[in-house]
């Protein structure tokens, strides 16, 4: 499966950068996810569940960050288990360029499942990988846009 996009988020590059780097909203921003911690350097364990047509799994994710390029982008990797439903791998390249004052990310993933997932059919799976993919950036634009405003002023 691959799907290639793009997402304009109303934020500065290195806002952005730093969101894509800090896993507490990495993980508000992820459907699913039940938690996401680092392991390591540029390493991460998440834990989510998913509903993939009838077969729900729970997953456990090894991800990892690679050509690292601050604040322009990198690519995460990650492989997952869930168990008797299969599994699922994949890579993302991530790219962050300034667009008038705000933050254009390009990404293009490439992934494949296995077990009982794959099964189930590459249009049902690429349907709900692209909602999730979906989900995620419109939670993600979200979470670094209520990061970008300015707080309001106190009253005096």
């Amino acid at each position: 499966m691959e799907m290639i996009s793009e997402q304009l988020i109303e934020a500065s590059r290195e806002s952005v950068w730093l969101a894509l780097n800090d896993t507490a909203i990495l993980q508000q921003a992820m459907p699913g996810c039940e938690s996401f911690e680092e392991t390591g350097e540029n390493t991460f364990e998440a834990r989510l569940v998913t509903k993939i047509g009838p077969v729900k799994a729970r997953f456990k994710f090894d991800v990892s960050l690679s050509d690292l390029d601050p604040p322009r982008g990198y690519t995460i990797s990650g492989a997952g288990q869930g168990g008797a439903a299969g599994f699922a791998k994949g890579a993302a390249t991530v790219t962050l360029s300034e667009q008038e004052g705000a933050t254009m990310l390009a990404y293009h993933v490439q992934a494949n499942v296995g077990g009982k997932l794959a099964q189930l059919g590459a249009r049902l799976i690429d349907g709900v990988a692209k909602k999730m993919a979906d989900e995620f950036f419109e939670n993600f634009k979200q979470l670094v846009g209520a990061e970008a405003e300015p707080a309001p002023d106190a009253p005096e």
